[in-house]
Protein backbone atom coordinates (compact mmCIF):
# COMPACT_ATOMS: atom_id res chain seq x y z
CA UNK A 1 0.00 0.00 0.00
CA UNK A 2 1.63 3.43 -1.01
CA UNK A 3 0.91 6.37 0.95
CA UNK A 4 1.42 10.22 0.28
CA UNK A 5 4.81 11.15 1.04
CA UNK A 6 5.01 13.87 3.93
CA UNK A 7 6.40 17.38 2.90
CA UNK A 8 9.93 17.84 2.62
CA UNK A 9 10.90 20.36 5.55
CA UNK A 10 12.70 23.43 4.41
CA UNK A 11 16.05 23.83 5.07
CA UNK A 12 17.74 26.76 7.31
CA UNK A 13 19.07 28.48 4.29
CA UNK A 14 15.77 28.13 1.98
CA UNK A 15 13.16 30.46 2.41
CA UNK A 16 9.76 30.66 0.90
CA UNK A 17 9.08 32.73 -2.25
CA UNK A 18 6.18 34.76 -2.87
CA UNK A 19 3.97 33.76 -5.19
CA UNK A 20 3.47 34.95 -8.87
CA UNK A 21 0.53 37.50 -8.04
CA UNK A 22 1.98 39.00 -5.34
CA UNK A 23 5.38 39.35 -7.32
CA UNK A 24 3.60 41.69 -9.97
CA UNK A 25 1.87 44.03 -7.12
CA UNK A 26 5.54 44.08 -6.09
CA UNK A 27 6.82 44.86 -9.43
CA UNK A 28 3.81 47.23 -9.44
CA UNK A 29 5.22 49.23 -6.66
CA UNK A 30 8.25 49.55 -7.45
CA UNK A 31 7.81 50.58 -10.76
CA UNK A 32 5.11 53.49 -9.56
CA UNK A 33 7.81 54.60 -6.95
CA UNK A 34 10.68 54.76 -9.35
CA UNK A 35 8.78 57.06 -11.34
CA UNK A 36 7.44 59.35 -8.77
CA UNK A 37 11.64 59.45 -7.59
CA UNK A 38 12.68 60.33 -10.68
CA UNK A 39 9.96 62.47 -12.39
CA UNK A 40 9.80 63.97 -9.86
CA UNK A 41 12.87 65.02 -9.11
CA UNK A 42 13.13 65.74 -13.28
CA UNK A 43 10.33 68.05 -12.24
CA UNK A 44 11.83 69.84 -9.46
CA UNK A 45 9.75 68.00 -6.87
CA UNK A 46 12.30 65.15 -5.54
CA UNK A 47 10.86 65.55 -2.17
CA UNK A 48 7.10 65.12 -3.14
CA UNK A 49 8.10 62.65 -5.60
CA UNK A 50 10.35 61.42 -2.54
CA UNK A 51 6.86 61.35 -0.33
CA UNK A 52 5.12 59.63 -2.59
CA UNK A 53 7.12 56.43 -2.90
CA UNK A 54 7.55 56.89 0.93
CA UNK A 55 4.15 56.03 0.81
CA UNK A 56 4.44 52.77 -1.62
CA UNK A 57 7.15 51.26 0.58
CA UNK A 58 4.96 51.31 3.78
CA UNK A 59 2.52 49.88 1.98
CA UNK A 60 4.45 47.14 0.81
CA UNK A 61 6.05 46.69 4.40
CA UNK A 62 2.23 46.47 5.52
CA UNK A 63 1.51 44.35 3.81
CA UNK A 64 4.59 42.26 3.76
CA UNK A 65 4.02 38.82 5.84
CA UNK A 66 7.42 39.12 7.75
CA UNK A 67 8.20 43.09 8.23
CA UNK A 68 11.10 42.75 10.35
CA UNK A 69 13.09 40.85 7.43
CA UNK A 70 11.75 43.42 5.26
CA UNK A 71 12.32 46.75 7.46
CA UNK A 72 16.23 45.34 7.94
CA UNK A 73 16.89 44.26 4.04
CA UNK A 74 14.95 47.68 2.77
CA UNK A 75 17.39 49.47 5.97
CA UNK A 76 20.10 48.15 4.19
CA UNK A 77 19.56 48.78 1.02
CA UNK A 78 19.16 52.77 1.45
CA UNK A 79 22.46 52.51 3.48
CA UNK A 80 24.35 50.92 0.79
CA UNK A 81 23.01 52.92 -2.00
CA UNK A 82 23.63 56.12 -0.21
CA UNK A 83 27.09 55.39 0.25
CA UNK A 84 27.63 54.37 -3.33
CA UNK A 85 25.71 57.06 -4.87
CA UNK A 86 27.40 59.84 -2.91
CA UNK A 87 30.79 58.29 -3.57
CA UNK A 88 29.62 59.00 -7.53
CA UNK A 89 28.53 62.48 -6.76
CA UNK A 90 31.93 63.32 -5.14
CA UNK A 91 33.76 61.32 -7.85
CA UNK A 92 32.29 63.40 -10.34
CA UNK A 93 30.56 60.96 -12.11
CA UNK A 94 26.95 61.63 -11.29
CA UNK A 95 25.21 64.88 -10.47
CA UNK A 96 21.41 64.90 -9.18
CA UNK A 97 18.54 67.14 -8.65
CA UNK A 98 17.44 67.85 -5.06
CA UNK A 99 16.53 68.25 -2.69
CA UNK A 100 19.71 67.38 -0.46
CA UNK A 101 20.67 66.04 2.61
CA UNK A 102 21.77 69.10 4.64
CA UNK A 103 22.02 71.20 1.38
CA UNK A 104 25.19 68.78 0.73
CA UNK A 105 24.70 68.38 -3.31
CA UNK A 106 27.88 65.91 -3.02
CA UNK A 107 25.61 63.82 -1.41
CA UNK A 108 22.69 61.37 -2.67
CA UNK A 109 19.86 63.25 -2.42
CA UNK A 110 16.56 61.98 -0.75
CA UNK A 111 15.23 60.51 -4.15
CA UNK A 112 18.09 58.24 -4.64
CA UNK A 113 18.15 56.94 -1.32
CA UNK A 114 14.04 56.28 -2.19
CA UNK A 115 15.10 54.50 -5.22
CA UNK A 116 17.54 52.25 -2.94
CA UNK A 117 14.84 51.73 -0.43
CA UNK A 118 12.79 50.55 -2.99
CA UNK A 119 15.01 48.12 -5.09
CA UNK A 120 15.26 46.25 -1.06
CA UNK A 121 11.49 46.03 -1.05
CA UNK A 122 11.91 43.99 -4.49
CA UNK A 123 14.54 41.22 -3.26
CA UNK A 124 12.21 38.73 -2.11
CA UNK A 125 9.45 39.38 -4.18
CA UNK A 126 9.86 40.38 -7.67
CA UNK A 127 13.35 39.75 -7.67
CA UNK A 128 13.24 36.69 -5.90
CA UNK A 129 14.53 34.67 -8.77
CA UNK A 130 18.23 35.81 -7.95
CA UNK A 131 18.27 34.27 -4.87
CA UNK A 132 21.60 32.25 -4.97
CA UNK A 133 22.16 33.23 -8.33
CA UNK A 134 25.03 35.79 -7.46
CA UNK A 135 26.46 35.48 -10.85
CA UNK A 136 23.41 36.40 -13.00
CA UNK A 137 22.75 39.13 -10.12
CA UNK A 138 26.03 40.20 -11.27
CA UNK A 139 25.53 40.13 -14.45
CA UNK A 140 21.97 42.11 -14.42
CA UNK A 141 23.34 44.17 -11.92
CA UNK A 142 26.13 45.48 -14.28
CA UNK A 143 24.11 45.64 -17.07
CA UNK A 144 20.87 47.01 -16.01
CA UNK A 145 22.05 49.50 -13.62
CA UNK A 146 23.63 51.91 -16.19
CA UNK A 147 20.57 51.45 -18.16
CA UNK A 148 18.37 52.82 -15.00
CA UNK A 149 20.77 55.91 -14.53
CA UNK A 150 20.60 56.79 -18.15
CA UNK A 151 16.90 56.57 -18.69
CA UNK A 152 17.22 59.17 -15.41
CA UNK A 153 19.39 61.11 -17.17
CA UNK A 154 17.45 61.14 -20.04
CA UNK A 155 14.28 62.29 -17.77
CA UNK A 156 16.52 65.22 -16.23
CA UNK A 157 16.71 63.56 -12.96
CA UNK A 158 20.54 63.31 -13.15
CA UNK A 159 23.56 64.13 -15.16
CA UNK A 160 26.53 61.91 -16.11
CA UNK A 161 29.75 63.19 -16.09
CA UNK A 162 32.51 63.19 -18.70
CA UNK A 163 33.89 61.12 -20.25
CA UNK A 164 30.67 59.71 -19.88
CA UNK A 165 32.26 56.27 -21.04
CA UNK A 166 33.64 56.97 -17.63
CA UNK A 167 30.47 56.98 -15.86
CA UNK A 168 29.03 53.73 -17.50
CA UNK A 169 32.05 51.84 -16.47
CA UNK A 170 31.96 53.03 -13.14
CA UNK A 171 28.20 51.98 -12.29
CA UNK A 172 28.51 49.03 -14.13
CA UNK A 173 31.40 48.42 -11.72
CA UNK A 174 29.59 49.28 -8.56
CA UNK A 175 25.95 47.76 -9.57
CA UNK A 176 27.75 44.33 -10.50
CA UNK A 177 29.44 44.37 -7.33
CA UNK A 178 25.98 45.65 -5.07
CA UNK A 179 23.88 43.80 -6.84
CA UNK A 180 24.64 40.49 -6.00
CA UNK A 181 26.17 41.36 -2.50
CA UNK A 182 22.40 42.38 -1.92
CA UNK A 183 21.12 39.41 -3.14
CA UNK A 184 23.15 37.35 -0.82
CA UNK A 185 22.26 40.00 2.18
CA UNK A 186 18.57 39.24 1.66
CA UNK A 187 19.22 35.56 1.16
CA UNK A 188 20.65 35.37 4.62
CA UNK A 189 18.11 37.61 6.07
CA UNK A 190 15.44 35.86 4.62
CA UNK A 191 16.55 32.25 5.22
CA UNK A 192 13.80 30.25 6.84
CA UNK A 193 11.25 33.26 6.84
CA UNK A 194 8.46 33.68 5.26
CA UNK A 195 7.44 36.09 2.25
CA UNK A 196 4.88 37.16 0.31
CA UNK A 197 1.86 39.82 1.15
CA UNK A 198 -0.77 39.30 3.96
CA UNK A 199 -4.70 39.30 2.97
CA UNK A 200 -3.52 38.20 -1.10
CA UNK A 201 -4.24 34.91 -1.88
Amino acid sequence: MSAASPPRPRRADEREKAPVKENLINLALYEAGWFACVLGAAWGQGGAGAALAGGLLLLHLALAKDRAAEGRIVLLCGAVGFVLDSAQALAGRLSFTGPFFASQAELAPLWVVMLWLQLGTTLRYSLSWLSQRYVLAAALGAAGGPVAFLAGERLGAATWGEPRWLTALSLAFVWGLATPALVFAADRIGAGRPSGYRWIG
